[in-house]
């Protein structure tokens, strides 16, 4: 497979690529963290500069968030009442983070992620009322200026570095706005399809993203994200399941980030 859009692959690279795609399209959509799969085989399967594989990833998340988004909104399960606030402030956060990304000092911010996780999980499991509810989601909280700095900071990390944005959308959208886990997922979806357009963009331009391994690993990716979006919007426990997904996502982020 050489030569086509720079790709090397060998057979069991791609069956690699099959699994780890599905795979992170599956956990991006439920909860987030599937960057920490894809990462590490950009770099050290397909040979790429960590800055490179940063760019790269996104087009697997942008992929992959547009097809779950449009399954979403196909079921009719997309529910977009007074998000337009944060849209803005994590969409502006994104770009001023993908700047900041171009020159990545992984080692810090490792520990930093690892920290947040590990607090992340602490929140996940003492209290999971808080994350199962039936609640309307609060407009006003959502449009509180802490609520709008916050977004923006998780905006701003997800042009970063992506890995685990996720996680932090669902839990701003889960305890800030009080969205349900399911409802929030589809926000989630469109949140990072409006950040990643301007992310992508701006890695192009300092040429750090290799398109044909990143289209490669992104065909994978939509198809998971279209099974979760699927399994999601069917079942009738979907918070429950989700949130179970969390736990498990956040402590393997810790786990990753820390070691």
């Amino acid at each position: 497979m050489d030569g086509f859009l720079g790709i090397d692959l060998s057979a069991a690279e791609w069956l690699l690529f099959l699994v780890a795609g599905i795979g992170t399209g599956i956990i991006n959509t439920l909860a987030g963290s599937g960057s920490l799969i894809t990462l590490p085989i950009f770099v050290f399967v397909c040979g790429l500069p960590a800055p490179v594989a940063n760019g790269t990833n996104r087009i697997g998340v942008l992929l992959q968030s547009s097809v779950g988004l449009a399954t979403y909104r196909r079921r009719g399960a997309l529910d977009l009442s007074g998000s337009t606030p944060m849209l803005v402030a994590i969409t502006l956060g994104a770009v001023a983070g993908t700047l900041v990304a171009v020159d990545l000092n992984e080692e810090v911010m490792n520990t930093v992620l690892g920290a947040l996780m590990i607090f992340m999980l602490l929140v996940l499991l003492l209290n999971p009322a808080r994350w199962i509810h039936e609640e309307a989601m609060d407009a006003a909280r959502t449009r509180h200026p802490l609520s709008v700095a916050v977004y923006f900071l998780i905006g701003a990390y997800g042009g970063f570095i992506q890995a685990g944005v996720g996680i932090f959308l669902l839990a701003a959208f889960v305890l800030i706005s009080r969205y349900t886990l399911k409802s929030g997922n589809g926000i989630k979806l469109l949140v990072v399809v409006l950040f990643t357009v301007p992310s992508l963009a701006i890695f192009f331009w300092f040429d750090q993203v290799h398109i044909g391994y990143g289209l490669a690993m992104a065909v994978f990716q939509a198809f998971g994200a279209w099974v979760a979006v699927r399994w999601i919007v069917r079942i009738p426990n979907a918070d429950v399941w989700i949130h179970r997904v969390l736990i498990v996502a956040v402590a393997a982020a810790a786990i990753k980030f820390l070691f």
